[in-house]
């Protein structure tokens, strides 16, 4: 993968920053708070149904049905239709690794390889290169369609976006200053967060901030284990929950899925073959014996997903590995970037580029299908010290500092990849680039609900079928 910033590499801190303030006249900072419905606009409805023909038909409904239960969470599915729309903006020309699906709950807890507890991204199937503000954008847009859905006013909304939009100028101002490695070893420590964060924070917030801190904590290959297997007559096997997980056995009752098993089979030992050889000492010392196919997510609902159940030494020595489709990401026809021989290595190497706790089992590989296609997958742990938030259930002022954490971590991810100078050039020192993306995010979030009540109405009308569950 192309570093999107290398090109600055010879240049003096000066000159770099003279490309950021260049990059006003391409796209000036005010010129980000526009956004009109294009006269052209693809129909919303048809782009998630394009993303839906090559998912497995079954579990397209229950994407529909998650989609529907409100804005907020059509907005989690709707990258591809964002992306459509931020493609013929003015834009800045500053190039990062775009997370390209950075919405709120795209920010969480995780285990780095330390063993540590960081905030960090989570997320990276859309990744690819492409200006900054696209990231910038649709996470401030996710944070107003949060505050509409927990009822907030106007000026509400808007103080959560220009937390965020000041935490990732500020961040990015740090990390201007800053030596090469010591941007690249930063991390978001969640117990140093806490801590930064308390004055900020009355009783009732530092409160559920560390029950969230310690159920993250909790949420360990072994407890993912517990939950999502039993004891059977054959020895430790997954627990079935059709359709959200529907173990190989199950399955193997349409004769459509006779030689899955041979399938996932070869699907594990290419993965393994992408993986370092000191971790593929570790992978052999684990032995596969059951799979299941998983249902995760909502834009990602009907992708190909697979558990793979691996034991070590005995039934209590547990590996839980999730094997996911990566499909072309929703930017690709719109940057005019690399194109990847296998979309699961362009997955890995974004969430290299951009990620600070990076997953030692993370890998990917390519496989033909029982029907003939060929499908490029990654591969990484299942559950390791994952912390989810909720800022459906966040008030105004925690949900501003939860935007604080985002912006913050998000201008990290992309001062590893992109020009952190020329990204403070630009930004400046005012707020007008903050105030811009409130103003964007606000209209971004009326086209969202209207677009939902498009799915709403084709849900009605029978063009598509919906499943809740």
């Amino acid at each position: 993968m192309t570093v999107p910033s290398a090109f600055t590499a010879s240049l003096s801190p000066a000159e770099r920053a003279a490309c950021g303030r260049n990059a006003r006249r391409r796209a000036s900072r005010s010129c980000h708070g526009w956004y009109e419905t294009a006269q052209r606009r693809p129909d919303p409805i048809q782009l998630i149904e394009r993303q839906s023909a090559d998912r497995v038909p079954e579990l397209v409904p229950i994407r529909y049905g998650r989609m529907l239960e409100s804005p907020f969470r059509f907005y989690r599915g709707a990258a591809a239709i964002m992306a459509a729309d931020l493609a013929p903006l003015p834009n800045t020309g500053l190039q990062v690794q775009l997370c390209g699906d950075a919405h709120p709950l795209n920010f969480r807890l995780l285990a780095s390889p330390e063993r540590r507890l960081v905030f960090d991204i989570n997320d990276f199937d859309e990744t690819l290169p492409g200006p900054f503000e696209w990231d910038v954008k649709r996470l401030a847009a996710g944070f107003v369609t949060a505050g509409r859905a927990n009822g907030f006013s106007l000026k509400e909304q808007n103080g959560t976006v220009l937390a965020c939009a000041r935490a990732y100028r500020e961040r990015m101002r740090e990390f201007a200053g800053m030596r090469t490695l010591d941007i690249w070893y930063a991390q978001d420590d969640a117990d140093r967060l806490r801590e930064l964060l308390a004055s900020s924070m009355d009783r009732e917030d530092r409160r559920r901030t560390a029950k969230a801190t310690a159920r993250a904590r909790t949420r360990t290959h072994l407890r993912a284990f517990e939950r999502l297997t039993r004891v059977t007559a054959e020895g430790r096997r997954i627990a079935p929950d059709p359709p959200l997980i529907t173990p190989l056995a199950q399955l193997a009752a349409d004769p459509s899925e006779a030689g899955r098993e041979k399938e996932l089979q070869t699907l594990l030992d290419g993965y393994a073959q992408t993986l370092p050889s000191e971790r593929r000492h570790l992978l052999r010392h684990y032995r596969l014996v059951d799979m299941a196919r998983k249902v995760v997510g909502v834009g990602s609902v009907g992708t190909r997903c697979w558990v793979l159940l691996l034991l070590g030494r005995d039934d209590d020595d547990p590996l839980l590995l999730q094997a996911k489709e990566a499909q072309e990401s929703v930017l690709a026809t719109h940057t005019g970037g690399e194109r990847y021989d296998n979309q699961g290595r362009r997955v890995v190497a974004g969430q290299r580029l951009m990620q600070t706790a990076g997953d030692i089992f993370l890998g990917w590989t390519h496989i033909v299908g029982l029907d003939g296609q060929g499908r490029d997958f990654y591969v990484r742990q299942l559950w390791d010290w994952k912390g989810i938030a909720q800022p459906e259930t966040m008030g105004p002022g925690l949900l501003s500092l939860f935007g604080r954490l985002c912006g913050a971590s998000l201008a990290r991810a992309h001062a590893r990849s992109g020009d952190p100078i020329a990204l403070t050039a630009y930004l400046g020192g005012s707020d007008r680039f903050d105030r811009a993306l409130a103003e964007f995010a606000q209209s971004y979030a009326d086209q969202n609900e209207r677009d939902y009540e498009a799915l709403e109405a084709a849900c009605r009308s029978g063009r598509i079928r919906a499943q809740r569950l």
